[in-house]
């Protein structure tokens, strides 16, 4: 059973015979690649990135007049907002005003949107030459998507991230923006 099949002889000598057993196997003598065949770590992308606080995911989130969210994106943590701006603003009904904030800044938003018929009230990065102006009155309304946010995070579970899996956690947002909507939409009586 061990190397050099020690152990078995001791067990011949007190009088049954025990078949031998040979070091072919890989956790008697021989290394070898695992037995078990799964596929590797690592699998698809589970929108988790690093960023400067560490393994994040970015939620993105479309919100209504009333702070309620209406479309849902993740992206990992290091991914610029750029990116997934267009997917949630390409099929949105038409309004007249769209507000964000400086990460969702890019020329090919602003033209996407105006192409809707809406306008854009996202502001300029410092960093850029040409700044845009932003009607204030009209930019203070982005604090809806703040408070959702806000209100996002007293879930325990979307908070932490509990799921590894990036279907799963959006899911977890998902069913926590439907209690949200289900708050604000219930009787008083």
């Amino acid at each position: 059973m061990g190397e050099g099949r020690r152990l078995a002889q001791c067990f011949q000598c007190l009088g049954g015979a025990i078949s031998r057993i040979y070091g072919l196997h890989r956790q008697f003598d021989h290394p070898g690649p695992p037995a078990r065949r799964r596929r590797k770590k690592g699998g698809p992308d589970n929108a988790i990135g690093l960023s400067r606080g560490g393994l994040s995911t970015k939620i993105h989130a479309v919100v209504d007049e009333a702070g309620l969210p209406i479309r849902l994106s993740l992206t990992a943590g290091q991914a610029s907002d750029k990116a997934a701006a267009p997917a949630l603003v390409d099929s949105l009904k038409t309004a007249a005003h769209v507000v964000a904030d400086r990460g969702y800044d890019a020329l090919s938003l602003v033209e996407q949107i105006r192409s809707r018929g809406a306008e854009a009230h996202i502001p300029t990065q410092r960093n850029r030459k040409a700044q845009r102006s932003v009607n204030r009155a009209i930019y203070s309304q982005r604090n809806l998507v703040e408070r959702y946010f806000n209100k996002l995070k007293h879930f325990r579970r979307i908070a932490t991230r509990f799921d590894k899996l990036a279907r799963n956690y959006l899911a977890a947002v998902a069913i926590a923006s439907v209690r949200l909507w289900t708050r604000a939409y219930e009787s008083t009586t």
